[in-house]
């Protein structure tokens, strides 16, 4: 009998931005966070974000991440994995020089980005300095992204600064050198509830030999077996808008649970 195969399951989420848990469209995020008019926000939680750390604790959702989208959510992100320590990631502003802070706060991992793309240009000197900060095992490289012609380009500064890092084989094979897992967003479809980049999901479970969490335009529960089938199982998918727990009427988080219950049972 055929050895089972691992099932991509579902990983939660709580965005942050000025201090609350929200759901945004993520094309709509600028450096300025000052002109709010231009910004597209779905929803605005009326709780505060340790209630989702404690939810996501109760039903052992594991490799849930903590998203700073700007200045202003250190405490909120601080409560958050206070809530439920060692079993959440934290990502937004992270540095070599802070890395250490954020494991010490209670993070289980730290996820990274701009820091590794000054003036939009990848540093391999600073992919190695938060390595070695907080090791290999702890680190998660965000590798963002929007799509140009028939390319993927690694996105920054709130997905609006687009770098020199095409999302391929050879560029995530470097990263896996220094980190223990990816989380990509397709800021494309990034909260529009209008379904997930199949193509890009496709490469991904190609690609990646590091377990990988692929968000952006998750509508229903039936995209997590899409996400399974068409990365053999070897990406996994954070919902947003379109979930009940973030104002949304697609998905139901409780199903997402049963769902993920399934999987890993499945997967022995």
């Amino acid at each position: 009998m055929a050895e089972a195969r691992r099932r991509s399951v579902f990983r939660p989420c709580i965005d942050l931005h000025n201090g609350e848990v929200k759901q945004i469209v993520g094309g709509t995020l600028h450096e300025d966070d000052s002109d709010e008019s231009r910004l597209k926000t779905n929803f605005v939680a009326s709780h505060p974000s340790p209630y989702y750390a404690e939810l996501y604790k109760k039903h052992g959702l594991e490799g849930g991440h903590v998203i700073k989208l700007g200045p202003g959510n250190d405490q909120a992100a601080k409560e958050a994995l206070a809530a439920w320590p060692g079993h959440l990631q934290v990502g937004g502003g992270i540095t070599a020089e802070n890395a250490r802070e954020w494991l010490d706060a209670g993070a289980s991992k730290v996820i990274v980005t701009s820091y590794l793309f000054p003036e939009g240009k990848f540093s391999l000197e600073r992919l190695k300095a938060v390595c070695s900060a907080v090791g290999k095992d702890r680190l998660v490289v965000d590798v963002s992204c929007r799509k140009r012609g028939d390319k993927w380009l690694v996105a920054m500064n709130k997905w609006q600064t687009i770098t020199d890092m095409e999302v391929c084989k050879e560029s995530l094979d470097l990263l896996a050198e220094y980190c223990s897992e990816f989380l990509i967003h397709a800021a494309d479809v990034e909260g529009l509830c209008q379904g997930i980049d199949e193509e890009l999901v496709k490469k991904l479970g190609e690609w990646a030999s590091i377990p990988t969490t692929y968000a952006g335009g998750a509508k229903s529960v039936a995209d997590l077996e899409l996400v399974d089938r068409l990365s053999n199982g070897k990406v996994d998918l954070t919902y947003g808008s379109s979930l009940d727990i973030f104002g949304g009427s697609l998905v139901k988080f409780d199903d997402l649970v049963k769902y993920n219950n399934q999987a890993v049972a499945q997967s022995g």
